[in-house]
């Protein structure tokens, strides 16, 4: 039989969508099955959720066409300062600083809120991607040349490969027979956007706790996202306060740097764990993103290693269809795992080393640490490589979006 699509896409929030439009951008029919409605995310409701994109997926969103009109309401980092310190108690003297000064590239990353990006992703989609909203993949059946889906308003789709971009409970995975293995971290990220009065300067901070980081992303004009991670019990009691307290809790954390801090909108928090999928891929079944690691957000690079996969995943397809290859057999499917499982095994497992490292009062660890970082704040090629790699410049091979070269 002839498929209806070439590629059906079981989710829609970022990495999903972007993958869409590298797959439609090559010639291949793709359909998006959204379980939220088509405008769950307005792009005129701040809500201060935001992503700190690395300087290889901001060429990845150049390459889809998308970046020109996301640069004017996104924010560089220019410079980033990570250190450990006590509440109210001020950072300690060792600390990692990064200057994107140093590398010819520029950036390092750029701040880009949800709803910027959530919004250019759906207009660019509109006449080019079969959107198909408020509606779940519900079965999945692997057939000789295609898979046939099920959806939840009875229809069925079929297609030459179905991606998993569902997230970390990923049904695309379970019917499969996918296993995950990982934790959770007895942590939750309490996230919410804070204005300030004095300049941030476009530096990012990583300030770790005893109990758990806390981030602070600059976002345009005297605004920036926090991301404050501390254990579960505590976490739920903060979250219950109003504002006034759960602020009155944040600035001994926060500092006075910035100056005066208010809440600019919505406080979130959520649950951290690490989850990790045993395999990317099955029989005409392929997973991106969170469907195949949840990370620790220590280090913003949640979206950077969907991203990754949406890149590598997008060149395999489209280089094994112009060799006349079947897009969904094994042997094509494979060359996907082996380019992308190592590397997000490996990054996924350091970031929850960095917080289990950094996430005690121990005497002997925190000067370890406080020295550690000072000493790669104070050799010039190492702190450059450890740019270059939270920019996304060291992977190898480099899939060619991330190189903002077109497929």
């Amino acid at each position: 039989m002839t498929p209806n699509h070439d590629i059906l896409i079981a989710g829609g929030g970022l990495n999903g969508p972007a993958l869409a439009l590298a797959l439609a951008g090559a010639g291949f029919s793709v359909a998006v099955i959204d379980a939220r409605p088509a405008r769950a995310r307005a792009a005129d409701d701040f809500d201060g959720r935001a992503y700190a994109l690395a300087l290889a997926s901001r060429r990845l969103l150049g390459a889809l066409g998308l970046w020109d009109g996301l640069a004017p309401r996104s924010q560089p980092i220019l410079r980033v300062e990570a250190a450990q310190g006590h509440p109210g108690e001020g950072a300690d003297p060792f600390r990692l600083v990064f200057d994107s000064a140093e590398i010819e590239e520029g950036a390092v990353g750029h701040m880009v809120e949800d709803r910027h990006l959530y919004s250019a992703l759906m207009q660019a989609m509109a006449g080019r991607v079969t959107h198909v909203p408020a509606t779940q993949v519900v079965a999945q059946d692997g057939r000789p040349g295609h898979v046939a889906v099920t959806l939840s308003d009875g229809r069925t789709l079929t297609a030459r490969l179905l991606v998993g971009a569902d997230g970390r409970g990923s049904g695309v995975a379970a019917r499969a027979g996918i296993t995950r293995r990982g934790w959770g971290y007895g942590q939750t990220a309490l996230v919410a956007a804070v204005d300030h009065e004095r300049p941030h300067n476009g530096t990012a901070w990583q300030y770790f706790m005893p109990t758990g980081p806390l981030a602070i992303l600059p976002l345009p004009g005297n605004r920036s996202s926090i991301v404050w991670s501390e254990p579960d019990a505590g976490a739920q009691a903060i979250a219950a306060l109003d504002d006034a307290r759960f602020l009155d809790l944040l600035r001994p954390r926060f500092g006075d740097f910035l100056g005066e801090i208010t809440l600019a909108g919505p406080r979130f928090s959520y649950p951290l764990s690490l989850s990790l999928a045993d395999a990317h891929v099955a029989p005409r079944i392929a997973l991106v993103g969170d469907a195949a690691h949840g990370v620790h957000p220590i280090a913003g690079q949640g979206l950077n290693l969907g991203l990754r996969d949406v890149a590598a995943l997008a060149e395999v397809l489209v280089d094994a269809a112009r060799r006349g290859e079947d897009i969904g057999a094994p042997d094509v499917l494979a060359r996907y795992q082996v380019w992308r499982r190592f590397d997000s095994t490996a990054l996924g497992l350091g970031m929850d080393s960095v917080n289990r490292l950094f996430s005690n009062d121990n005497i002997l660890l925190r000067t370890a640490r406080g020295l550690g970082m000072g000493a790669v704040t104070a050799t010039g090629p190492l702190r450059r490589a450890f740019m270059r790699q939270a920019a996304g410049l060291s992977i190898d091979p480099m899939p060619r979006l991330l190189a903002g070269r077109p497929l």
